[in-house]
């Protein structure tokens, strides 16, 4: 009987150890991630070439390539302004949305007339890319990317996944920051 109690509390103090830590389950993602590069890459890829087939088609126009990745030229040029918005200054213009085909998305009557503060307020990477290569008085039709777009979840409502999109902007005032200050 003795020898059952000491076994009995020596295996309750053998059992009763500290919780042993889980280790981490390691997985693995840098495939998924290099496939989604991939994928990223190949669509860029396609949709550039749509973008230079309309560029191609159009010889009315010359196009001038942003640093940031989107296409435009001048519909209305003003000569005499020499300053582009810069972040914080208030800008009011006003924009179309069109498929690559011309099909309109969203007119300039359905936008409206907007104030936007440069960098300030959220409108999609293009727009606001677009807005600070433009001087007051001055119109531009940019073509965009997807990526410059809406992106793969397009907009909720009319612009599809990865759609390239075609925008007219028209700055129509631009209020420097330290002037309305």
């Amino acid at each position: 009987m003795k020898h059952l109690i000491c076994i009995l509390i020596l295996a309750a103090l053998i059992s009763c150890e500290g919780p042993s830590p889980r280790h981490p389950v390691k997985r693995n993602t840098t495939s998924s991630i290099q496939v989604s590069i991939e994928r990223s890459k190949k669509l860029l890829a396609l949709e550039e070439a749509m973008i230079q087939q309309v560029i191609a088609k159009d010889s009315l126009n010359t196009y001038v390539n942003s640093d940031t990745g989107s296409w435009y030229y001048y519909n209305k040029k003003n000569q005499s302004a020499n300053y582009m918005a810069q972040p914080d200054d208030l800008v009011t213009l006003t924009y179309n949305i069109l498929t690559l085909t011309n099909d309109t998305i969203y007119s300039m009557q359905d936008v409206g007339i907007l104030k936007y503060k440069v960098d300030k307020q959220e409108f999609f990477p293009g727009l606001r890319n677009s807005v600070k290569l433009l001087k007051e008085n001055e119109t531009a039709t940019f073509l965009f990317p997807s990526s410059l777009g809406y992106g793969y979840p397009g907009d909720g409502d009319k612009i599809g996944i990865n759609m390239p999109l075609k925008s007219t902007i028209a700055i129509v005032k631009i209020e420097k920051e330290n002037d309305t200050l």
